[in-house]
């Protein structure tokens, strides 16, 4: 027998699964490789930065890796709360919004110099942060140096990055990936002046890194805006029409989602920071071959965050159009293409790890520890390429709070906790065949086991998210 026929309108169908079209894979392809080269010019210039350093002395490698592990803990923190902009102008470029991105993208502007002000405090004045780390008084040094000429170029590194936000969500990724290679073609001949000192400028050593990367950044944010003035593609979307003060409800707004997203940044970059941090404890060979680990680690790292910013922005474009089929669509597709490429590319530096590591040091004790933590980082991609999608796609649906949770319990209890557990302390885990202590190899392992756990979670919450057609608004 036929069932009755339930009274009054039908509920909207819930995309519970909808099948990936080639056009989808497209369309994530031609956004996400602009922000991908891009990206990865930012991370080549870490890579730069590093090798140099290490070619010019291994304390100033260990000072070049403590400093710009304390220096991106808290610069992506702030810069994880300007890039709520990005799901919010994405929504309303789907929406046919364009004035509307204007205003978001100038009360933005205001959030950055406000973040920039309090960033500018914490570098200058790190001591609580180094009464962790135990350094040696000569890293210490260099260390501090770092931070202190990184922090002039923070308020244009942020400022950058509104305009990063902004030309990303409205489909415009091209211009930023200029802008981030003419960066990178200057980062060596400004490290050569600042680190080894040319026409009269003094010999910094590794400290000249982080003067290089201030010029960079001042150059990149005056060029940014200049080219937002000028190019009428940008004019739609009115952004210097007129002058507007910092209004209440726009900075809360930008808040309210920024502050999870960038809670989850700290969380998930302090886990590398402090990872280096007790890893330095175990003395300048074992902080420079995880400096060389995490380096090529954050390098592999630009390929799932292009697909999952490319993914987000799409999926924001879905939900302001009232697509949301194609917003979970566009969100497995975003989490397959990722899962394959790191496959592919984990299975390369398994073979490669020595032949990597040689890239960045000469010292054969520094070499042979770098080979083995670049086996560990080959499965560490894999978990971490599905997450990273995952996350992206959750911000797309303006979705936070939870990812944030998550990234607690997972990068920090498991993580962390595991990893100085297993890499610090002499806890009895041999019915695991773990030798503890285990030094630099403990963390990673538990870094491994951390993103394993993350990358579960958050995707089982975007399923979850993505059934629900009213969830995305």
């Amino acid at each position: 027998m036929a069932p009755f026929p339930c009274a009054g309108p039908a509920a909207p169908a819930r995309p519970i699964f909808v099948p990936v079209s080639r056009i989808t894979y497209k369309e994530i392809f031609r956004l996400g490789w602009p922000v991908f080269i891009g990206q990865l010019a930012v991370v080549s210039n870490g890579v730069i930065d590093t090798i140099m350093a290490g070619r010019y002395s291994t304390v100033d490698l260990a000072g070049v890796g403590v400093g710009a592990a304390i220096y991106f803990s808290i610069f992506i923190a702030l810069m994880g709360v300007l890039l709520a902009l990005t799901p919010i102008a994405s929504q309303l470029y789907g929406a046919n919004r364009y004035a509307d991105i204007g205003e978001q993208v100038r009360q933005s502007a205001w959030l950055a110099v406000a973040l920039s002000a309090a960033c500018l405090v914490v570098l200058r004045h790190p001591d609580a942060i180094m009464a962790l780390t135990r350094l040696p008084p000569d890293v210490e040094e260099r260390a501090r140096g770092y931070l202190a000429a990184a922090s002039w170029g923070v308020p244009a590194a942020l400022l950058f990055r509104v305009f990063y936000g902004f030309s990303t969500a409205v489909s415009r990724p091209r211009v930023v990936m200029v802008l981030n290679l003419i960066g990178l073609a200057v980062k060596i001949p400004l490290n050569l002046v600042f680190i080894y000192g040319r026409f009269g400028v003094p010999e910094l050593g590794g400290v000249g890194c982080a003067v290089s990367s201030s010029v960079i950044a001042w150059l990149s944010c005056a060029l940014a805006w200049s080219w937002c003035y000028l190019e009428p593609g940008y004019r739609r979307y009115r952004v210097f029409t007129r002058w507007s003060w910092p209004q209440k409800a726009h900075i809360a707004h930008l808040v309210s989602l920024g502050l999870p997203i960038g809670l989850t940044f700290f969380i998930d970059v302090t886990g590398f920071t402090f990872m280096a941090l007790f890893i330095a404890r175990l003395g300048a060979l074992n902080s420079a071959a995880h400096q060389i680990a995490s380096n090529f680690a954050a390098l592999l790292f630009m390929l799932p965050l292009a697909l999952g910013n490319a993914s987000s922005v799409l999926v924001g474009h879905a939900i302001g159009a009232r697509k949301f089929a194609q917003a979970r669509a566009t969100g497995l597709a975003g989490m397959s293409m990722a899962f394959a490429c790191a496959l592919a590319m984990a299975a390369l530096v398994s073979v490669f790890a020595s032949s990597i590591a040689a890239f960045y040091t000469t010292d054969p004790q520094v070499l042979a520890l770098a080979s083995a933590l670049l086996s560990f980082v080959a499965v560490y991609h894999v978990f971490d390429a599905v997450q990273a999608v995952a996350v992206n796609v959750l911000r797309g649906y303006k979705r936070a709070v939870v990812p944030m949770v998550i990234y607690a319990v997972a990068l920090w209890g498991v993580g962390l906790g595991g990893g100085y557990t297993i890499g610090l302390t002499a806890v009895d885990l041999s019915w695991l065949g773990i030798p503890t202590p285990w030094g630099a190899r403990g963390f990673w392992f538990a870094a491994i086991a951390s993103l394993a756990l993350a990358g579960a979670l958050v995707t089982l919450y975007f399923l979850r998210v993505s059934r629900e057609p009213d969830a995305a608004l």
